[in-house]
């Protein structure tokens, strides 16, 4: 099969396609791409990184890399919310400089959005690279305990060396390529279309840089209130991020309250996990945690047996 013919099949596979939905929160309208289905197994809700929006799980033109469209037709609904201050919520940006106002915004939005539909095992909480901030910032909130579980990926506490000498390099030269160096090399690895960021790119709202400062410090902290379990995802030529042994090991250590932890190195992958060629073998490989994190909660709380008559 032609990956042109997978994509078509993919495409077909998803009743009703991926729709634009708009919540109003505090009169401000919050945004999303959502892929449902009438009774999930459960619901995955995916928050996008930097200058970016939810259009980052539903690759442009590529519904076979699209975690909404693959979700759906294995029986998940997918909800991609635009973080506040992106999205339609971008002419607001300013009034979302409080992370815990970020979280709750998050929260109502999520429930304003899937209302009163099935959620199967429950909801599982995805991000990517600068989203993970206001996940894992969900996660540890007192509402984060009824989560199914949590992916984080693209990100880590240490900056990978390569991160450092081009971070140091652009505060000379003033030139932003070298940051695109690390988001989105090897090219080879993503469609020429996409590569580089083309037709998903946005400006961020200002509040991104404070993300970016506050994240490594703010981490351990998190991390520690994390009460479901986690899986920790980076691309086999991830360069933004240390991802080698030691790093993974500290970072399992911080995670102490997660009753599971696991560490995931998608091979033939970049930073940008869900835009490349390898995009549907790591979605594949979430919705598979994703499933495990469903029939561990359904151990945990079995269905009562009929009564013998």
């Amino acid at each position: 099969m032609t990956a042109e013919e997978t994509d078509l099949l993919i495409g077909e596979a998803v009743t009703g396609g991926v729709t634009a939905q708009v919540a109003e929160i505090d009169g401000i309208a919050m945004s999303a791409l959502c892929a449902e289905v009438d009774q999930p197994r459960a619901v995955v809700v995916a928050v996008h990184g930097g200058a970016t929006t939810s259009q980052y799980f539903d690759c442009p033109g590529r519904p076979s890399m699209s975690l909404l469209r693959i979700g759906a037709a294995l029986g998940f609904t997918a909800l991609a919310v635009d973080r506040p201050g992106y999205g339609e919520s971008a002419p607001h940006a300013g009034t979302f400089a409080d992370p815990d106002h970020r979280v709750d915004t998050c929260y109502r939005t999520v429930d304003a959005m899937l209302g009163s539909r099935p959620r199967g095992a429950g909801v599982f909480l995805l991000a990517h690279s600068a989203g993970c901030d206001l996940a894992l910032r969900m996660a540890a909130d007192e509402r984060g305990a009824h989560l199914l579980g949590l992916e984080l990926a693209g990100t880590g506490v240490r900056k990978h060396p390569d991160a450092e000498r081009r971070i140091a390099q652009m505060s000379v030269t003033r030139s932003r390529a070298a940051i695109r160096e690390m988001l989105w090399e090897p090219g080879y690895l993503y469609p020429p279309e996409i590569f580089g960021g083309k037709s998903i790119s946005v400006t961020g709202p200002d509040y991104e840089a404070a993300v970016v400062r506050d994240w490594p410090p703010a981490f351990p902290e998190l991390a520690r209130r994390v009460r479901v379990p986690v899986r920790f995802s980076h691309g086999e030529f991830e360069r933004v991020w240390r991802s080698d042994a030691a790093a993974m090991a500290e970072i399992r250590q911080m995670f102490s309250a997660a009753p599971r932890f696991v560490t995931n190195v998608q091979s033939e992958a970049g930073h940008n996990l869900s835009l490349g060629f390898g995009a549907a073998a790591y979605h594949l490989g979430t919705l598979s945690f994703v499933e495990e994190c469903a029939v561990l909660r359904r151990a945990e709380n079995p269905a009562p047996r009929p009564s013998p008559e």
